[in-house]
């Protein structure tokens, strides 16, 4: 991964943060149990 793509990853993901936030926040932490469980899973089967 070359330096801008990840700059722009990183700003996508900061930016979609900071909106999840303006709007109550759940979102977030839905998505982070939701990537609990799939580390999970694929843990899983390794």
């Amino acid at each position: 991964m070359t330096n801008p793509i990840a700059i722009v990853l990183g700003l996508i993901l900061v930016a979609a943060y900071a909106y999840d936030a303006s709007q109550g926040g759940d979102g977030f932490l839905f998505l982070m149990q939701k990537q609990d469980e799939l580390i999970e899973w694929l843990a899983f089967w390794r």
